[in-house]
């Protein structure tokens, strides 16, 4: 487990915030799949701590942050779960720094940990989705045991369970996850530039129309998802199959020929995300700005192409007066 940070007061709260922040800003992010709903619970974790702070302020307050970040977090996941989303979901992308301590930021390699997942993976779309199929208590104990290292007391502390009833969580959250451990491809940096190289390839194919070069890319079985939740015209449902996914990214292409976007590469999630922006939008009717994710299969072809343009999803990605949405 990490190391836990000492406190001998509530005045030294704004310490422990400062020294805390990113590590339960990664917990509540990993739990929930959105940075503004982490950014909240993380403001909320230390209001707590300020109105009511733990009884001993002179032993580690990290356990305790944890207890209340991961149970709000649990709460906050229930309610995202039960409103209503207009089409496919997608995790809101984030800044690789926002996500990992500064001794732990990836340079395009694995950070392993000694759980069963690394931090880099346990942030990345493949993993954040898989992990939807999971009740939030499930999604809890793995992140705890299987990312965060906790043992079996730690967790049933922090979530006010048995060690018997982690074990029983535990057993069915990893059963939960058995098809994406059975696809989990090992991080590396030969994956992320085979990664970034072969999403080149299939944009510029996209650009052009090029339906063919496009399929040649991508697995018979690749899936694309958009996330707009209902603000622009796409696909509200995912998208199946080589050739169905490289016509409808060539109709994208056709529909925006008429203005060439400003093109980003970044690291987000631990992965190359391509960030394109118009500036000035080509219409209303369209969205003014898209992130673009991809995930490979084992034989370097594309399996999920992951396309975000949803404005509350990405405008803190947007450079300022570049297509930023509203």
């Amino acid at each position: 487990m990490s190391s836990a940070v000492t406190a001998t007061a509530p005045a030294d709260l704004a310490r422990v915030f400062n020294e805390n922040r990113r590590f339960l800003f990664g917990l509540c992010y990993r739990m929930t799949g959105s940075a503004a709903d982490a950014d909240d619970l993380v403001q909320e974790t230390f209001a707590r701590a300020l109105a009511s702070p733990p009884a001993r302020t002179h032993e580690p307050w990290r356990p305790w942050l944890v207890r209340v970040a991961v149970n709000l977090a649990r709460d906050e996941l229930r309610r995202r779960k039960r409103r209503a989303y207009k089409g496919p979901w997608l995790p809101e992308p984030v800044d690789d720094a926002q996500v990992f301590e500064p001794a732990h930021e990836p340079a395009h390699e694995p950070v392993a940990t000694a759980g069963r997942y690394e931090l880099v993976e346990s942030v990345s779309f493949a993993f954040l989705l898989a992990l939807e199929a999971l009740s939030p208590v499930q999604r809890a104990v793995l992140l705890l045991r299987d990312v965060l290292e906790y043992n079996g007391a730690e967790t049933a502390e922090a979530l006010a369970l048995t060690e018997a009833n982690v074990r029983v969580v535990h057993h069915r959250a990893r059963t939960a996850m058995a098809a994406y451990d059975a696809r989990r491809r090992p991080l590396s940096r030969a994956l992320t530039e085979q990664t970034l190289e072969v999403m080149g390839r299939f944009l510029r194919c996209m650009s052009t129309q090029d339906v063919a070069g496009m399929e040649a890319l991508l697995a018979a079985d690749v899936v694309t998802l958009n996330d707009t939740n209902g603000r622009y015209p796409a696909a509200g449902v995912p998208v199946v199959g080589a050739n169905k996914v490289a016509r409808f990214h060539a109709g994208i292409a056709d529909l925006r020929k008429q203005q060439l976007p400003r093109i980003e590469v970044r690291s987000l999630n631990g992965t190359p995300a391509v960030v394109c922006s118009y500036d000035p939008p080509v219409t209303d009717r369209f969205a003014p700005a898209f992130i673009t994710l991809g995930d490979l299969d084992e034989h370097g072809r594309i399996r999920r192409i992951y396309m975000l343009l949803a404005p509350e999803k990405i405008s803190r990605l947007i450079p300022s007066g570049r297509g930023a949405p509203a």
